[in-house]
């Protein structure tokens, strides 16, 4: 994996700031989320595959 970027500075943004962040992180958790469940189908459909 490459660099992380460098964080906001979260104590000078607004609340409205904060929360559209939050939103946006929450989105991105969603996506990791579906492509980490896709993989694990992926996996566990070869897994049984190589099985029979």
């Amino acid at each position: 994996m490459g660099k992380k970027p460098a964080a906001p500075k979260y104590d000078v943004m607004s609340v409205a700031d904060l929360e559209e962040r939050i939103a946006e992180l929450q989105a991105e958790i969603e996506t990791i989320r579906q492509v980490i469940a896709k993989k694990q189908a992926a996996r566990g459909a070869a897994a049984g595959f190589f099985k029979q």
